[in-house]
């Protein structure tokens, strides 16, 4: 045997479906990373909805979890036939509807699409409760506005991980973090006296449903939420090799597990999770005492009360800007790895003018709730007096990936949440202290990046695992063993760069009526 071989029993499985990469990430018992494997995928417009196919969801699990048995069986010397515990995550929200034979009713609707606006306003009245467009419910009772054909035929609606989860396990389970996106929990259920209004206000539009029977069963992290089976197992591993019978935690959405790999389950305690999307999520230490706008109250796997600031679009033009300047270079002959071109466009930027330049720039590919923006259209100005140089159209790119979470975090400080530090993750954040050092300067407070924010939610869900196979005290206890002495970077926000980024905020907003008259250009 292998001298470094490890039993894998002990191990657990994480598996993040995100929204351009599937991560796959196999955990030791110390927490430490073994193994792992991804693959890259896109969303897809069409129809007049972003969308992925659940063609492409089998094929992106197989893809993700090939890759890391292959690292597996390279390192160690032996197929990897077995694990201890397997925990699924995924794109929190959205519109996945069954019938009664389990047949997918209308192509996945995920969370970035801002077509349900009607809906949200008028479950947020009917319930007295913030309700985003994003939501589950509100895709739902959309549907039911707009008089879609399919809502009849309506038995059941899940999540991508919870979809997920029932092919490997044949059990309709949700994590109640995940929960909290389909509809209001409390603590490990959904919220009785809101079902009971949201049947109230269904009836009124002549639909006879108990809408708590469409929902998945809620479970608290720790829960046993079913076991691989023999089908699942050959969905992930058609070689074979990978035997049935692993434990499954409850499955988790994103903004759960990225609580969990930043430690970030405690009262009090926050985190950013910056990629594609990106959302801050505070710990609340009592309840909000109203709905406000630009604030969700979701849960913490443990079923925690979260005020979340959710914004659709983040590093998606970075990443596209990043992929020009990386085709230039190669006109020029020079052959650069597209990562290695952010990280020195990341670099530069902290050389721009304190006004980058007179740019302003929107960089919403979706519509943006936040800034009031119902179809995105990426935009660029600048002051005619303005330096048009690299560094400070990269610094404008950074700060108005920035704009609308800062947006959200303003709100969220005017309502009295406080914010005392933040924990980062997700792909911003491979950039390294530039990226950090910005991030402060928009949410004006500390802000730490640990050395797994890499891994990710992939890595929180395989600690969710390890905890439902482990079954050892509290969630944050156990979470916390996880964390003592590990590295990490931190950055404070610095008064020049604040003093810039409120500046650059100011114009933002000033011009923000010129990006919602482009919303509606170029249908």
């Amino acid at each position: 045997m292998n001298e470094k071989q490890i039993s894998p029993k002990t191990c657990a499985l994480g598996i993040e479906l995100g929204s351009t990469r599937v991560k796959a990430v196999l955990t030791g018992a110390d927490g430490g990373v073994v193994a792992k494997g991804s693959y890259t995928w896109e969303n897809r417009f069409e129809g007049g909805y972003w969308t992925y196919s659940m063609a492409d969801v089998e094929t992106a699990l197989r893809a993700a979890y090939g890759a890391l048995a292959a690292s597996y069986a390279e390192t160690y010397g032996q197929p990897l036939t077995e694990v201890g515990a397997i925990g699924i995550s995924a794109m929190m929200h959205g519109y996945l509807a069954f019938d009664c034979d389990g047949k997918l009713l209308v192509p996945f609707r995920t969370w970035r699409n801002t077509t349900c606006g009607q809906a949200a306003e008028e479950l947020t009245e009917a319930l007295g409760f913030r309700m985003p467009q994003r939501w589950s419910a509100s895709h739902y009772y959309q549907a039911v506005l707009n008089g879609e054909a399919h809502v009849k035929d309506v038995v059941s609606l899940n999540t991508l991980s919870g979809y997920v989860h029932k092919l490997l396990t044949g059990r309709n389970v949700l994590g109640v973090g995940d929960a909290s996106g389909m509809f209001p929990t409390v603590g490990a259920a959904y919220d009785a006296e809101k079902l009971e209004k949201m049947n109230k206000l269904l009836a009124s539009k002549g639909l006879s449903v108990d809408f708590a029977d469409l929902l998945p069963e809620v479970l608290a992290a720790g829960a046993v939420a079913g076991y691989l089976t023999e089908e699942g197992a050959k969905l992930l591993d058609p070689t074979g090799n990978l035997k049935a019978g692993a434990v499954f935690c409850p499955p988790e959405g994103d903004a759960g597990t990225g609580m969990v790999a930043t430690d970030s389950i405690r009262e009090a305690t926050g985190n950013i999770s910056a990629g594609t999307s990106a959302f801050a999520m505070i710990v609340l230490e009592q309840p909000l005492d109203k709905p406000y706008t630009g604030i969700d109250v979701v849960a913490t796997p443990a079923g925690k009360s979260v005020a979340m600031v959710h914004v659709n679009n983040f590093t998606s033009e970075i990443n596209a800007w990043g992929a020009m300047f990386t085709e230039a270079a190669k006109l020029a002959g020079v052959e650069i790895h597209p990562g290695k071109m952010l990280d020195r466009l990341f670099e530069i930027s902290e050389t721009a003018d304190d006004n980058y330049g007179g740019y302003i720039g929107y960089s919403f590919l979706a519509g943006e709730p936040v800034a009031g923006v119902v179809e995105g259209r990426p935009m660029i100005l600048r002051h005619p007096d303005g330096a048009p140089n690299l560094a400070n159209f990269m610094k404008m790119q950074i700060c108005s990936a920035l704009a609308g979470l800062s947006m959200g975090i303003k709100t969220l400080r005017s309502v009295g949440v406080e914010i005392r530090s933040i924990l980062g993750h997700g792909g911003f954040f491979k950039a390294g202290l530039p990226a950090v050092r910005a991030m402060a300067a928009a949410v004006k407070a500390p802000v730490t990046v640990l050395t797994t924010a890499d891994e990710g939610g992939a890595w929180g869900i395989s600690l969710l695992a390890l905890y439902t196979l482990k079954q050892e005290g509290t969630l944050e206890d156990f979470i916390d063993g996880f964390f003592r002495g590990a590295d990490s970077m931190t950055a404070e926000p610095v008064e020049k760069d604040v003093s810039s980024m409120e500046a650059y905020l100011t114009r933002f907003e000033t011009a923000l009526p010129l990006e919602r008259q482009a919303s509606g250009l170029f249908r």
